[in-house]
């Protein structure tokens, strides 16, 4: 690590150490941290300023993270054939990285509707701003939008969540040389100049214990990185997936029900102009579900059932890639909550669906099982385990490169201690394992790596 590095690091921990005396001076408040593993840190302001009820969330603050292995790779092979500007993934090559977070909240409900009507109407807006000590090609800026809209009557009720991510890094992709474990191109893609987002809506109509809920979703990619034809050169592949349906269900209980759903949706997968293959689908989904609570201390929501999928035909100009035109796949998701005590909280999350790849060519089998559990040891310290598999399948496909079945093991750990009501620390571990786990692969070795990541943060939140 350089020298300037080491003085970007000092500094970094000379902040927190600043922060974590002024908590402890009457005159300071503090502010809440973004999404998962970012700690956060603010200037003191004067406690008698109140935050106003239509200001939800309003925080800043700093996380300093230290990574052995930020691209995920398992060789060391020079490369030969470059794209200028595009970063070349050796084995461990580690770097610090800091992490400067920001999020302002608001919920403009009260102010613009009838409240019996119209639940909730929050706006959010969350930059961070990522600097990656010894690999600044990596540096990027996250701004992230999020709003949540929710309502509706006695028998009517409605839900629209939207989050709308644009990442302002750079537009050149990744090279390995070496050859990639899948999950492999995941993290530096998320770092590279796109605009992401979801967004899910529903709306429900109750009669008596029968509801019928319609509902409609999109996921996108909008990926913004240069396409190169060179070997080992990620080209990211702008996608989507977006379908519509509705359930039906009957509550068997005041807080258990039954449903019988149904999707119909179409997946997009860019074509590149140096490549005839892609794999776009439409496709149906009967879907079997139990949602609700089936004892006062277990949550569960389900959805399983079979995926019937269309590909288009071949083309003079086009090849979907797959060894069967109408396949019939099992789509699955579920999250299941069990509250063993008041203070110990277990989570159980899965989702199994056909998907297209992030680097073009053959749709995947995507697999996730993640299960984590959380426990509030007293007021002041909170204590988080993550374990999860991920799985991606190509083997429905017809090329060469379809040869392969990837797997992701990880398992994580963190601590958050709040000073008080306002400001927090947090310190996290998480080692990811990446493997192939299909026999009779040559050189199954440049598909594995390892990684371990440390970090250290506060959040300061209002």
């Amino acid at each position: 690590m350089s020298i300037s590095s080491v003085n970007q690091t000092v500094a970094t921990l000379a902040v927190i150490g600043w922060a974590l005396g002024a908590s402890a001076q009457p005159e300071a408040t503090v502010s809440s941290g973004p999404a998962k593993g970012e700690g956060l840190i603010e200037t003191a302001v004067p406690t008698s300023w109140e935050k106003p009820s239509w200001l939800t969330d309003l925080y800043s603050g700093i996380q300093e993270t230290y990574d052995d292995n930020i691209y995920l790779s398992g060789v060391n092979v020079p490369a030969s054939n470059t794209v200028p500007g595009s970063a070349i993934a050796q084995k461990d090559h580690s770097s610090f990285k800091t992490t400067v977070s920001l999020k302002i909240g608001v919920d403009l409900a009260p102010l613009v509707g009838d409240e019996n009507i119209l639940k909730s109407l929050s706006l959010a807006y969350a930059p961070d701003f990522v600097f990656y000590h010894d690999a600044p090609v990596e540096n990027h800026r996250i701004h992230r939008f999020t709003t949540k809209i929710k309502g509706g009557t006695d028998s009517f009720s409605f839900d629209l969540e939207n989050a709308l991510n644009f990442i302002d890094g750079s537009n050149v992709g990744p090279t390995y040389p070496g050859g990639l474990n899948a999950y492999a191109a995941t993290t530096p893609r998320e770092h590279r100049l796109q605009v992401n987002g979801n967004t899910t809506f529903s709306f429900e109509y109750d009669h008596d214990n029968w509801f019928v809920s319609p509902v409609a979703s999109l996921l996108y990619y909008d990926m913004m990185t240069q396409l190169h034809d060179v070997t080992g050169y990620l080209n990211y592949a702008s996608r989507y997936d977006v379908n519509g349906g509705a359930d039906f269900g009957y509550r068997v209980e005041p807080q258990l029900a039954i449903t019988l759903g149904y999707r119909y949706g179409h997946q997009y997968q860019e074509q590149f102009s140096f490549s005839p293959y892609s794999s776009s689908s439409d496709y149906q989904r009967a879907l079997f579900g139990i949602e609700g609570k089936p004892w006062k201390w277990l949550e569960v929501d389900i959805r399983v059932g079979p995926d019937f999928r269309s590909y288009p035909q071949d083309t003079a100009t086009h090849i979907t890639p797959v060894t069967n035109k109408h396949p019939v796949y099992y789509y699955g998701e579920a999250n299941l909550t069990a509250t063993i005590t008041s203070r110990d909280k277990l989570t159980f999350k899965y989702k199994q669906w056909m998907w297209v790849s992030q680097l073009g060519n053959i749709p995947y089998f995507d697999s996730t099982y993640e299960l984590s559990y959380h426990r509030k040891w007293n007021d002041w310290l909170t204590f988080d385990l993550v374990g999860a598999i991920l799985s991606s399948n190509y083997t429905s496909g017809n090329l060469p490169s379809s040869r392969r079945d990837d797997y992701e093991y990880s398992i994580a750990a963190g601590f958050v201690y709040s000073f008080n009501a306002h400001f927090s620390a947090n310190l996290a571990y998480s080692f990811y394992a990446g493997r192939n786990e299909l026999a009779g692969v040559v050189n199954p070795w440049t598909r594995a790596f390892d990684e371990n990541v440390i970090s250290i943060g506060t959040q300061l939140e209002f």
